[in-house]
C-alpha cells in the first residue's frame, strides 16, 4: 500500500465508521411502530430500544477513547465495527422485545467503542495541515447520514419489514472492518502502561449514564419532578467522588494535559452548549409545525430538509473560513448564526411563512456546520500525541448530552400538557409567545458558547506546529515516554 493511499482508505473507514452511526440512531425512527406491532412490545420496551442504546453510547464514550489510546485505535476501531454488525444481526434475528433492548445496548457499547477510534485514525494518518478537510469531510458525511436515515429506514420498512433496517449494517460493518486492516498507521506514542482503574472507569461511566437517563426524562416528568431531582442530585455525587478519586490519581483517566489544553476544554464547551441550542430549537420547532399547524411528518421534513443540506455543503466551506481565518473568527461567526437563526425561530411564530422557516433552518444548519467543524478540527488537532483517543470520546461525549441537555430545557420552558394556551389535542403551545420564549431560552444556551469560541486559537495555520509543542511539553513532562520523530521512529 502506497503512502498516498493510506490516508485515503482510513478517511473511508472513518467516514464509513461515523455514518453507520449516525444512520442508526436515525433510521430506527421509523421502524419502531413495526417494530412494536411485529413483537407485541409495549411503549415503555420500544423508548428502552433507543434510551437503551444511548445510555450505553454516553457512558463508554470516554473509556472506549482511554481504550484506544492504550491498545491502539485501529484495534478499537476493527472491534468495535465488527461488534456492531454483530448485535445489529442480533437485533434482526431477535425473538422478542426483551432481546432486542439487551442486543440495543451491546450495539450501543460497540458504537462508543468506534466513534473516538474515527477520529483518532485522522488524526494518525494525516498531516496537520490537511486533517481539518478530512474532518470537514466526515462531518458533512455524519450529516448526509442522519438526514437519509428517516428516508431509507421508510424504504426498508415498507418493503422488507423492521428486521431490514439492522440487517442492513451487517455487509456494511464488514466493509468498513476490512478497510480498517488495510490502514497502515504510523507508530505514535501511547499512554503509558499500567492496569486500568477499573473504579475510576465505572463512575466515569455511572455520572454519564444518570445524567443522560435523568435528562432524558426532563420531557415527560419535568424538572421539578422527585426521579428528575434524585437523578441530578446522584449525578454530583457521583461527578464529587470522580474528581475526588482523580485527583488523588497518580494516573488519571483524564490526563492533566488534556485538562490543561484551553483550546481542547473550549471547544468541548461550545459543543455542548450549541447542539443543546440545536436540537432544542428542533425539537420545540418540529412540534409546532406538526401540532399547531398540522403538518404532517414528510412536510415537516421537507421544511426542516434546508438545515440538513446546510450541514452538509458548509462543511467544506467552514474549513476553507478555519485555514484562512483561524479558529476563532470562525467559530464566533458560526455561533453568531446559530444564536441568530433560533432568535429568527423565535420571532416566526406558527404563522411565520414557509419560506422564513426553511431560509432560518438554512441558516441555523450553516452556522451549525462551521461550529462543528472548527471545534471539532480544534479538538483533534490539539490532543496531545497519545491522547487523541480519549480527547475523542470526551467530543463525542459532548455531542451526546448537549442534545439531551437542549430538549430537557426546552421541554421546562415550554408546556407540554393542554392548557388554556394551546390547541385542543395538541398538547403544545399554539401562540407564538409561549413558543418564543422557549426559543429565546435555547438561543441563550446556545449565545453561551461565544465565551469558550473566544478562547480558541486566533492565527490562523496555527495547527502545523502543535504537534511539535505537545511533543516538546510531553517529553519534559515525562521524559520516559520518548517523542515520536515524523518517521514515526522514538527518540531515546
Amino acid at each position: 500500500m502506497t503512502g498516498a493511499g493510506r490516508p485515503r482508505i482510513a478517511l473511508l473507514a472513518a467516514v464509513a465508521g461515523a455514518m453507520i452511526v449516525a444512520l442508526d440512531g436515525t433510521v430506527l425512527l421509523v421502524a419502531q411502530p413495526d417494530l412494536q406491532r411485529d413483537l407485541g412490545a409495549t411503549v415503555t420496551q420500544v423508548q428502552w430500544t433507543s434510551t437503551g442504546y444511548l445510555l450505553a453510547v454516553a457512558a463508554f464514550l470516554v473509556i472506549a477513547g482511554r481504550l484506544g489510546d492504550r491498545y491502539g485505535h485501529q484495534r478499537l476501531l476493527f472491534v468495535g465495527v465488527l461488534g456492531f454488525g454483530a448485535a445489529s444481526a442480533g437485533i434482526a434475528f431477535a425473538p422478542g422485545p426483551g432481546w432486542v433492548i439487551v442486543l440495543r445496548i451491546a450495539q450501543g457499547v460497540f458504537g462508543a467503542l468506534l466513534q473516538p477510534a474515527t477520529l483518532a485514525l485522522l488524526r494518525l494518518v494525516y498531516p496537520p495541515g490537511r486533517l481539518g478537510a478530512a474532518v470537514a469531510l466526515r462531518t458533512s458525511a455524519i450529516g448526509v447520514a442522519a438526514g437519509t436515515g428517516p428516508l431509507l429506514g421508510g424504504f426498508l420498512v415498507a418493503h422488507l419489514g423492521w428486521r431490514a433496517v439492522f440487517l442492513v449494517n451487517v455487509p456494511v460493518a464488514l466493509t468498513i472492518a476490512a478497510l480498517t486492516l488495510a490502514v497502515r498507521v504510523p507508530a505514535m506514542p501511547r499512554a503509558r502502561s499500567g492496569r486500568t482503574d477499573l473504579v475510576t472507569a465505572a463512575l466515569f461511566a455511572a455520572v454519564l449514564a444518570v445524567l443522560v437517563h435523568s435528562l432524558a426524562g426532563v420531557p415527560e416528568r419535568g424538572w421539578a419532578a422527585p426521579r428528575t431531582l434524585l437523578g441530578l442530585v446522584l449525578v454530583v455525587c457521583l461527578a464529587a467522588g470522580l474528581v475526588m478519586r482523580e485527583r488523588r490519581s497518580a494516573e488519571p483517566f483524564v490526563p492533566p494535559a488534556v485538562a490543561r489544553s484551553v483550546p481542547v476544554v473550549a471547544s468541548m464547551a461550545i459543543l455542548l452548549v450549541t447542539s443543546g441550542g440545536m436540537f432544542g430549537a428542533l425539537f420545540v420547532s418540529t412540534f409546532v409545525l406538526q401540532n399547531s399547524l398540522g403538518l404532517d411528518p414528510l412536510t415537516t421534513g421537507l421544511r426542516v430538509l434546508p438545515l440538513t443540506v446546510l450541514m452538509v455543503l458548509g462543511a467544506p466551506a467552514a474549513h476553507a473560513m478555519l485555514r484562512r481565518y483561524g479558529a476563532r473568527r470562525a467559530a464566533i461567526t458560526g455561533q453568531v448564526l446559530v444564536v441568530l437563526a433560533i432568535v429568527g425561530l423565535s420571532a416566526l411564530g406558527p404563522a411565520g411563512p414557509w419560506m422564513m422557516w426553511s431560509a432560518t433552518f438554512a441558516v441555523l444548519g450553516a452556522g451549525f456546520a462551521v461550529v462543528m467543524v472548527t471545534a471539532t478540527g480544534t479538538v483533534v488537532g490539539d490532543a496531545p500525541p497519545g491522547y487523541a483517543g480519549v480527547v475523542g470520546g470526551l467530543k463525542q461525549t459532548a455531542m451526546n448530552v448537549g442534545p439531551t441537555l437542549g430538549i430537557a430545557v426546552a421541554a421546562g420552558t415550554m408546556p407540554l400538557h393542554p392548557s388554556a394556551d394551546v390547541l385542543p389535542g395538541a398538547g403544545l403551545p399554539a401562540s407564538g409567545p409561549v413558543m418564543g420564549t422557549a426559543l429565546l431560552v435555547l438561543a441563550a444556551l446556545a449565545a453561551l458558547g461565544l465565551l469558550p469560541a473566544s478562547l480558541l486559537p486566533s492565527r490562523p495555520g496555527r495547527d502545523a506546529g502543535r504537534e511539535g509543542r505537545w511533543t516538546l511539553r510531553r517529553s519534559r513532562a515525562h521524559p520516559e515516554g520518548a517523542a515520536v520523530s515524523g518517521a514515526g521512529r522514538r527518540r531515546p
